[in-house]
Order: C-alpha cells, then structure tokens, then sequence
C-alpha cells in the first residue's frame, strides 16, 4: 500500500520548491506565458491548500470537494448527504455565491484556522438559511461559509464549490483553487451534459494528477438509466478512467428545481463509499496517500515546463535589452563621429563664431555652442529610440504593458540633456579660470573667452582650428593643449553620461518587470531537492 511520508526533510524541501514557484513571475507576452501564468497558480493553489498542509496534518479529516457545472445538482447532493439544507441550491446558480463546507463539530478546528484555503475569510454560521445570503459587493473579501452537522461521520468535510462553468470569472478561479484543496474530487455531472468538455476537462485534470476521483452521474431520467449509465461508463473507460467509482443518482421531483433533499436512498451509496474513505484506515491512508503522491509526481513534468518557461521570458527580455544597447551604442558612435567631424559648429554656432569677437561675445558663443551640442545628443537619443521602436515592434514581448505605451517621464530627455550640457559648459568654464590663474602676467585674459576659444577648438573641428591658435596665444601653447584635453575627456565623460542615462531610462520599464535569469535554475535545483528528499 502506498503511505503518506511526511518527513520534516521532504516538508523543507516542499516550502522551498513552493518559495521558488512563488517568485517565478511570466510578465511578457511570448508564447506559452499565458499557460504558464495559470500552471504556476494552480500548482501553488495545489501546494498551499493542499500537498503542504496535508503532509504537516496527515491526521487532518478529508475533504472532498463537490465540483461541476451550473445545474448539475452539486448543492442538492451536498444538501442530501448530510440530511438537511447547508448549501443554496437551484438550476441557475446566484452569481455571487460562496463556498459551503460541512463538517462534523468535532472537525471544526481543522478548518477554523488558515490551514488549507488561506485566502478565503471564514464565516461560521451554522444556523443561518442559505436563502438569506445576500450578494456582495465586487470588493468584497471572498468568504467561505463553514456549517458543522452532526449526521456528517467526523473524518469527513464536504466543500460544495461554485460551478466551474460559471458566467463569473472569479468564480471559475475560485472553483479550480477549491478542487486544488480537494483529498477527493467529486465531479457531478447530468445525463443531459456529461459529454460536455468542461467536465471531462477536469476528469483528465484529476487523471493527470492521479487525484483520489469519484463520478456522480445526476438527474438521470429511470427509463434510461441503464443506456446512459452505460454510454457514460464507456466514455470514462476510452479516457482511461473506466477504475473511477461511479455514481448514479435518478431524476426525482425533488431534483427538478434544485429545492429540496433526495430521499436518503438516492444517495446512500455515495454516502457510505465517502464515510469508508475517511472512517477505515487502509481506505484513508489509500486516498490521502494517492492523491498527494499523484500531486508528487506530476511536478517532474510541471516543475521543469515551468523552468522552461522562465528561460523563455529570459530570452525574451534579453532581445528586447540587446536592441536598446544595439540602438544607443550605434547611435553614440555616430556621435562621436559627428563631434570630430565638427558637426556643433553650424547653423548658429557657425554664424557666432564668424562674428567673434567684433560682431559676438565670448558668452553668446558658449550660448550657441551649447544649444547645438543639446540639439546633436537630443538628435541621437531621439534616433535611438525609434531605431528601438522599430525592433520591439518585430518583438512580441514588447507588447507588455508598460512596454507598449511609453509614458512621458517627469523630466523630459530634452531638459535632462540642456541640463547635462550647461553643466559641461560650467566646468569648462572653471578649467578656463584655472588655466588664467597660472599665468605669470600683469594682465590676464578673460577667462569666458578662454573657455570659448577652448569650446570651439574642442567642437569645431577643422573649421575650429583657428580657435586653438587664439587660444595658444592668449594662455600659452602649453595651457592650451592642457585645457584642451581637460576639456575633451569631460566632454567624454558628460557624453557617456548623457548616453547612459537615456539608456537606462529606456530600460527601466523592463527592468521593472524583473525577468532574471535565475528562476529556470532555482525551479530545477528545487525539484531536485525534492526527489531526492522523496
């Protein structure tokens, strides 16, 4: 017979294994990362309401959970197995409705804590009529209802979910994570629906996973129970779950409208085969042992389809990052060329420097010239992004939100890159003051012309070279290419800045997302520890 091991070495590596699920994160839009996004969920449903909490209280009683789609009879077969009304029924379910779970008295502190469904606020109120449930508002916190019976063996919970076909998203979310919860699925279907492929969705959920499965067919018409017991018994049987108990229950008038309880006779066979799984000791150990191992064994293959999909947003993030660093480097060396070629020294620059210093001052020069090298670099950066644009269209992993519409910043590049610029154009300023005061001489010039002289020699290229030679002849030949190449790496400096920055700023909404390189190895390295600790 399989056992339950519940090792404190496999519960570490178990907390460890869910951290890791945790912390994986699926925020771009490549193919695969809408499955993962729901596969890493359901898994971390599946471990904190049910595989952990159940390996720490394997005494705990077992829950069977009552799932299927909207008709199908769920709250009346919960209704009449514990003999009287716990869970609001009827054929077109409230759309907002919460969970039921019934237990024995002596159960209730299993389930009063947070030990298995954290997320879910708890309501005890075993005398209050179902029909009084009122609807709640959109955000309100989700609550689970917990009666306590008497006529329920103690051992056993039932937990009646919302329809998993249901018109409400949320509670379709809700029904799945309530099944994750489940020691034993109970799927209801009708003679009308049990060829529909939501519930055999489940079915081959629950067969994957190799769950503790058990089948009620409801609300078959008496003249056709056989052939429809029979057909639905070979369709199991095709799906490889011919060995899954099964359950027929007749349509009665009490079934019509989903109003009252079926006689005890309807559902006496499901009753005891519920109470002699949680009541016997080979049956429960059976039942708790399967499902959890079933649950142990499907994370080989989940665990590294969730590895793969972390490399896949990896790889997605380092194209889209490659394609910043392709724009920006090509654009900074287009720069540079542009700086030696002596690109600054036009258009107005030009017309100052030829009007220098009759017709323009030392100070309106710099003013031009720094206009201009804020108009080159905000050129650049500008070219840059559309270059990027341009990929990350051809990338589908730029469609992420924050990544598609690129919200204006607070400071614009325009503003970061004048003031970028003035700054260089104050320090070039003090390197010119530094240089006059080395001079030996009675009168010195001044140094705003200085630093215009050095800025246009610097800038100007080979329509500048006149500047050098005003320069050499007011500071000397030797202070001249001193100053001038102070001047040059600072000018280097503040260009590497300026690229860097906008750089980042282009990157910061991916970065954001934090896709790293690390959760494909630690979601491995996890499920190693695991196997071996099994």
């Amino acid at each position: 017979m399989v056992t339950l091991d519940v090792r404190p070495q496999l519960l570490d590596a178990l907390s460890a294994l869910r951290d890791r699920v945790a912390a994986a994160r699926f925020p771009l839009p490549v193919p695969g990362a809408p499955r993962a996004r729901a596969n890493r969920d359901e898994l971390l449903a599946q471990l904190d309401d049910y595989l952990v909490p159940r390996l720490r209280d394997p005494e705990a009683p077992l829950l069977a959970v009552i799932g299927g789609s909207t008709g199908a009879g769920k709250s009346t077969l919960v209704n009449s197995l514990v003999g009287r009304r716990v869970s609001e029924a009827g054929v077109l379910r409230p759309t907002t409705r919460n969970p039921v779970l019934v237990c024995h008295p002596e159960d209730q502190h299993w389930f009063s804590g947070m030990r298995v469904l954290p997320g879910l606020t708890r309501v005890w109120e075993p005398q209050q009529d179902p029909a009084d449930d009122l609807p709640a508002p959109d955000d309100a916190p989700r609550v689970l209802r917990i009666e306590t019976v008497d006529t329920l063996p103690p051992g056993l919970a039932l937990l009646d979910a919302p329809d998993v076909d249901s018109l409400v998203a949320d509670n379709r979310v809700l029904a799945a994570e309530l099944l994750c919860a489940a020691d034993i699925w109970v799927m209801v279907t009708t003679a009308a629906r049990y060829a529909d492929a939501v519930p055999w969705h489940l079915l081959r959920t629950a067969k994957e996973y190799d769950a503790t499965l058990v089948t009620v067919l409801d609300r078959v018409p008496h003249q056709v129970v056989s052939e429809v017991s029979r057909q639905y018994g070979a369709l199991l049987a095709k799906a490889g779950l011919g060995d899954v108990p099964r359950f027929t229950v007749p349509e009665l008038p009490e079934s019509a409208w989903g109003g009252g309880l079926l006689p005890a006779t309807a559902v006496a066979p499901l009753r005891a085969w519920l109470a002699h799984q949680a009541q016997d000791p080979a049956a429960r150990q059976h039942t708790t042992a399967r499902t959890a191992h079933g649950l142990l064994d499907s994370l080989k293959a989940r665990m590294p389809e969730l590895a793969s999909a972390a490399a896949a947003q990896y790889s997605a993030a380092l194209r889209l990052t490659s394609a910043v660093d392709s724009a920006y480097d090509g654009e900074y060396a287009r720069v540079r060329g542009r700086l030696q070629a002596g690109a600054v020294l036009a258009g107005d620059a030009l017309k100052r420097w030829r009007a220098f210093p009759l017709d323009c001052t030392a100070g309106e020069l710099l003013d031009a010239l720094v206009e201009s090298l804020g108009a080159l670099l905000l050129c650049a950066v500008t070219a840059a992004d559309e270059r990027v644009d341009d990929a990350w269209r051809r990338e589908p992993a730029a469609a992420a939100p924050g990544l598609a519409d690129r919200a204006p910043s607070v400071e614009s590049s325009e503003h970061r890159i004048g003031l970028a610029v003035r700054r260089w154009r104050r320090e070039l300023e003090e390197y010119a003051e530094d240089e006059v005061r080395e001079l030996d001489r009675s009168v010195a010039p001044d140094p705003e012309v200085v630093a215009a002289l050095a800025a246009t020699g610097l800038l100007g290229g080979r329509r500048g070279r006149s500047a050098g030679e005003g320069l050499a002849e007011r500071i000397g030949a030797h202070g001249a290419l001193r100053l001038r190449d102070r001047a040059g790496r600072l000018l280097a400096d503040y260009l590497d800045r300026v690229m860097h920055v906008e750089r980042e700023r282009r990157l910061a909404p991916l970065d954001a997302l934090e896709v790293q390189p690390e959760p494909q190895a630690e979601l491995i390295a996890a499920l190693s520890v695991l196997l071996k600790e099994r």
